[in-house]
């Protein structure tokens, strides 16, 4: 069998400083979610393209999308060391050329370096915890390490928003260098891993297949609608190349050796519920996280730090229910604790849909905080139902399929959010043309994300772009509910009989 012997003497493997650098190294990788996405209305002001908006997190995620199932197979291989080594010393590159764009196409190349690097770091991370502990401490431990994501993102907008307001938010980018270091230096150090080396075919046809069709989805939903109407040769040439070559892509992994996807994980129907609601779970986390900032600084006019808060509650939340998801689990089951997460979705999607300028931005951080304990709560149990459903020649990829249907989530739902509000947002100023002396269009939110700028409009312009982002917003929010209940009711399918842990 391949894998990894860890032990605690000295000179191999020291579990508790190796699970310090596996969560610093998940604590970069979930800081730069959050912060890039309170930095992003400073970005925008800055670099211009509002309509580009949205690229800049679908570049990210798509990169990290795609090659998160590489590294897990890739994991399972060569080990974890080397493949976590690579993911971040690319991150880290790209975090580097990220801060010196100048301009919002030059910062979405260099954010799909980034996310070339951060698809090795959070599965692998991950599975190296699943790795190190044994059944009965796994839950408890995942939870300390899905609260990462929380307490990052508790210094993540708040830091983020310091530094756009009284530095640059080059250095939102920049942040990342030492956490990435010290990282390197811990694993390298404490980290011993034996691999037994075999040899292997990795499925580079399926890899190719899956960027082409995730990319061509990513396209299809960014643009459609927007730059290219539903009934373009355009859109209609990315739907045909989408299902050509995600057909050809599930042919591939049937008949693959070693394939990218193997499906037979799949037919455990824990695992499949997992990946399924990870997937609508993405949608709504980059629902959430790359328009909230927007509105709380263009419609309310708040600013940078206190749109940074508004979204720092969800990561307060996030630990909260990550560590107590580890106890519940352990006392009410992965099905209950799962429900219990799944209604705290829908509780916090209902206070987005009903927000207003007038509610103000407390009302924006109720929403988000209850939103953060349903992810904490569902994402903790998720990961340790699926690696207490397979053994360990199969933990790397499984966790790693896991991973990919989150990514992928995000990536879907950052294409097709950033295609709804730019749509509804051109429709209503076309409407209300002959409301505002001055020609306004999608990039002219760009003038609300600044105090300076947005003085400039006039009052009836400014009042027309604040009603369209606001209905254009709650368009995103109703889609997110929409997910929040296709959420709870895939996770009603979880096996009421529990499997072992291994």
């Amino acid at each position: 069998m391949v894998g990894a012997l860890f032990k605690s003497k000295k000179g191999q493997t020291n579990r508790p400083l190796v699970l310090a650098a596996v969560m610093l190294a998940m604590f970069m990788g979930a800081i730069e979610a959050t912060i890039v996405s309170t930095a992003m209305p400073a970005i925008v002001a800055d670099l211009g393209g509002f309509t580009l908006y949205s690229w800049v997190f679908s570049a990210y995620l798509l990169m990290n999308a795609i090659t998160v199932l590489i590294y897990g197979k890739l994991s399972d291989l060569f080990g974890r060391k080397p493949i976590l080594f690579f993911g971040i010393v690319v991150f880290l590159i790209g975090s580097i050329l990220c801060g010196f764009a100048t301009s919002m196409e030059s910062l979405i190349i260099f954010r799909l370096i980034q996310g070339f690097g951060a698809g090795a770091v959070t599965p692998i991370a991950t599975t190296i915890v699943g790795d190190i502990y044994p059944g009965e401490e796994r839950a408890k431990v995942q939870g300390y390490l899905a609260s990462v994501w929380g307490i990052s993102a508790v210094t993540g907008p708040a830091v983020g928003g310091l530094l756009v307001q009284y530095v640059s938010w080059k250095f939102v980018f920049w942040l990342n260098i030492p956490l990435g270091i010290l990282s390197l230096i811990g694993i390298g150090i404490f980290l011993h891993e034996k691999v037994e080396k075999k040899k292997h075919e990795i499925d580079y046809i399926g890899a190719f297949l899956l960027t082409i069709s995730v990319s061509s989805l990513m396209l299809l939903l960014v643009e459609g609608g927007g730059r290219w109407s539903w009934d373009s040769w355009q859109i209609i040439s990315l739907l045909i190349l989408f299902s050509i070559t995600i057909s050809l892509f599930v042919y591939q992994e049937r008949r693959a050796i070693e394939p990218v996807m193997p499906f037979n994980i799949w037919k455990e129907r824990s695992i499949f519920v997992a990946n399924i609601t990870s997937l609508t779970t993405g949608i709504i986390l980059i629902g959430i996280s790359s328009f909230l900032p927007t509105f709380v600084q263009g419609v309310m006019e708040q600013t940078p730090i206190v749109a940074g808060f508004t979204l720092t509650t969800m990561s307060i939340g996030w630990p909260i229910a990550s560590v107590i998801s580890g106890k519940m689990i352990l006392t009410l089951g992965y099905r209950k604790s799962l429900l219990i997460g799944g209604f705290a979705l829908v509780i916090g999607s209902v206070v987005f849909v009903t927000m207003t300028a007038s509610l103000g931005p407390l009302w924006a951080a109720l929403g988000s905080f209850i939103i953060g304990l349903g992810m904490g709560i569902t994402s903790t149990a998720f990961i340790v139902s699926i690696q207490s459903t397979v053994g360990w020649e199969q933990r790397g990829i499984a966790t790693a399929a896991n991973m990919f249907m989150r990514n992928l989530g995000n990536t879907i739902g950052a294409a097709l959010l950033g295609g709804i509000i730019n749509n509804r947002l051109s429709h209503f100023l076309k409407e209300n043309a002959g409301n505002s002396t001055e020609k306004l269009t999608v990039d002219s939110a760009n003038l609300l994300l600044k105090e300076n700028e947005r003085s400039h409009l006039s009052e009836a312009g400014r009042e027309l772009l604040q009603e369209g982002l606001t209905q254009s917003l709650h368009w995103v929010y109703y889609v997110v509910l929409m997910f929040a209940l296709l959420s709870l009711v895939l996770i009603s399918f979880i096996p009421k009989k529990e499997q072992g842990s291994t």
